[in-house]
């Protein structure tokens, strides 16, 4: 196994997340062939995503998580299989999604199935991406009695507390 090309799609994957946690955008765009697909299978839109190339993905993810949503994403667990220059992925993740602006937060689980794939300037990207959803649990702020948000790296606590 090419060890080095494993540790390089795992770094990518947590990129990946982080950059959407931190809503580095032009940095996720990096993470992504040009052709990618993102397959997000959440109930909370009432149907699953399905994003077609980087730029769909990123504009997506740029115009839904604004500074009035904050998220989590932490991924462990990777399968990963590598073949030449393609390689995939099963990840366990879970996530939590604070929408302070509809007093909301979403909890959830899933396995990633990513498939990557290694340009010619030899960097390793996600090329498919998605998920289908083990559960996903949506709490009003009413609901969790005593919730506070006390920080919100993007808008000021006052407008996010509930």
């Amino acid at each position: 196994m090419d060890l080095v090309a494993l540790e390089e799609i795992r770094r990518l994957k947590y990129r990946y997340l982080r950059c959407v946690d931190l809503k580095l955008w032009d940095d996720l765009a990096e993470t992504l062939t040009p052709d990618a697909v993102a397959d997000y299978g959440t109930p909370v839109y009432g149907k699953p995503l399905l994003l077609t190339g980087r730029d769909e993905i990123v504009r997506f993810m740029r115009e839904t998580l604004g500074p009035g949503i904050t998220t989590v994403h932490l991924a462990s667990q990777p399968e990963i299989d590598i073949d030449g220059d393609t390689a995939t992925g099963t990840w366990g993740f879970e996530d939590t999604v604070i929408a302070s602006e509809h007093k909301t937060v979403i909890q959830g689980a899933a396995f990633y199935e990513d498939t990557y794939a290694r340009g010619e300037d030899g960097v390793w990207r996600i090329s498919r991406t998605g998920y289908t959803r083990t559960y996903e649990a949506v709490f009003s702020y009413a609901d969790l009695p005593g919730f506070r948000l006390t920080a919100n790296r993007w808008a000021p606590v006052e407008q996010t507390q509930s």
